[in-house]
C-alpha cells in the first residue's frame, strides 16, 4: 500500500491522478443529469492534429486516454523507484514515462474507436430523399399545385406528415383525402413533395424469377 501510494503521488502519475479525479467527477454529474457528455465541443475532427480518433465526442476521448495514462504512469514509475535509480537519471525516466503514458493512451484509443467503428459503422443522416419513390396517403381534403399534404412510412416503420402538391390537376378529386398518391420528386425551394396519383391494382410487385430450363444435350450417337 505505501508503494501504491509513493507512486501515485509521484511524478508523472500526480498529474494523470489530479485528471482522472476531474474526469470522475465529470462522469458523476452526467449520472445525476448535471452536466452533459457533449458539454466541450461536439466531435473530434480529423483535421485537429488527433489523426484516427474523428467522430468521437471530446469527452470520451479525453477519458479513455486518461484513464489508459494514469494506469501506464502509475505503473512506470512504480518500476521506476524499484529500478533504484536517482538523480538526474531518475528524472529522465520518469519524463520517460510520462511521454510513454501520452504515447500508449492515444495508441489504446485509436484502436479502439477502429473496433467501434467496425462493429457499428456509421449510417448516413435520414433524409427527406429517402422518401421518394414511396406510396403515401394524402390527409387532406384535395391536394392541388399551392396545398396539400401526405402521410409516408419510412424504412424503420415511423410515420411522417409531409407536403405535397399535385403538378396541374384535371381533376380536383384525383387526390382526395385517404387516396394513395406516388411521391416522385422533391422541391427543395419550397420544401414539399411533387405527387401524382397512384393505383395499387395496376404496380405489378417485385418481379418474378424466370425458372431455369434444363439444357439440352445433343444425344450420343451410336453404331
Amino acid at each position: 500500500m505505501r508503494e501504491f501510494l509513493s507512486a501515485a503521488t509521484a511524478f508523472p502519475a500526480v498529474l494523470f491522478g489530479a485528471a482522472l479525479a476531474v474526469v470522475v467527477f465529470f462522469w458523476l454529474l452526467v449520472l445525476i443529469g448535471a452536466a452533459d457528455h457533449h458539454s466541450f465541443d461536439g466531435d473530434l475532427g480529423t483535421g485537429t492534429g488527433m489523426a484516427g480518433i474523428g467522430g468521437v465526442p471530446v469527452t470520451v476521448s479525453v477519458s479513455v486516454m486518461v484513464v489508459v495514462g494514469w494506469f501506464t504512469s502509475l505503473t512506470g514509475t512504480v518500476l521506476v523507484h524499484r529500478s533504484g535509480v536517482t538523480g538526474l537519471t531518475r528524472a529522465a525516466a520518469a519524463c520517460g514515462v510520462l511521454v510513454a503514458a501520452l504515447l500508449i493512451g492515444r495508441i489504446v484509443l485509436r484502436v479502439l474507436v477502429r473496433c467501434f467503428r467496425r462493429s457499428f459503422p456509421d449510417q448516413p443522416p435520414p433524409s427527406r430523399q429517402d422518401f421518394l419513390g414511396r406510396v403515401c396517403t394524402v390527409r387532406t381534403g384535395t391536394v392541388s399545385a399551392d396545398f396539400g399534404q401526405a402521410e409516408v412510412t419510412a424504412d424503420d416503420g415511423s410515420t411522417a406528415i409531409v407536403q405535397v402538391r399535385l403538378l396541374a390537376p384535371a381533376d380536383a378529386t384525383a387526390l382526395a383525402a385517404g387516396s394513395a398518391g406516388l411521391l416522385y420528386a422533391y422541391d427543395a425551394e419550397g420544401e414539399f413533395f411533387w405527387v401524382s396519383p397512384y393505383d395499387k391494382a395496376l404496380d405489378p410487385g417485385p418481379p418474378t424469377p424466370r425458372p431455369r430450363t434444363a439444357s439440352r444435350r445433343n444425344p450420343r450417337r451410336t453404331g
